[in-house]
């Protein structure tokens, strides 16, 4: 029976994503390029525990004066969301989005990964213009997540 990480290598690989191993972690690294942006995505196999987690990494910090405004945007953001959410690093701006499976007593498959990896991606393509136009705009969270939810 092939491990955790094989089985996330083997996903990526068969849907063809250009990954790189990170170094010392049981975690792929890849780029994604969706029709709102390119970001750094990570696949990282928890296998201690059981679990997948995959990350969408916003392609830009936020400036700590802008902080306060993001954290509103991705709270309204994650209300209601079902799977995955958005986290911010308040130290150093890093917004992400989350989601994760945690499989024990069964086994990860593709089709597992695949419900883990295609909604993460399609949530940070979906909110990443708005999340700029907080960061570097004059919009307010509450307007910017009204516009991205309106569609």
């Amino acid at each position: 029976m092939p491990t955790m990480f094989e089985v996330i290598v083997s996903y990526f690989d068969g849907d063809s994503w250009p990954v790189q191993l990170v170094e010392g972690e049981t975690a792929l690294r890849s780029a994604f390029q969706g029709d709102s942006g390119s970001w750094t995505c990570y696949a990282k196999a928890r296998s201690e525990f059981e679990q997948f987690v995959f990350y969408s990494l916003c392609p830009v910090t936020v400036p700590e004066d802008k902080r306060p405004a993001a954290a509103e945007f991705i709270t309204r953001a994650n209300y209601g969301m079902i799977v995955g959410n958005f986290e911010m690093d308040y130290s150093d701006g890093e917004i992400r989005y989350k989601t994760a499976i945690d499989v024990e007593g069964t086994e990860l498959t593709l089709p597992l990964c695949r419900q883990v990896v295609v909604p993460n991606v399609m949530m940070m393509d979906r909110y990443l213009p708005g999340l700029m136009a907080v960061v570097f705009g004059d919009v307010t969270p509450a307007q910017a997540i009204a516009r991205i939810e309106k569609n």
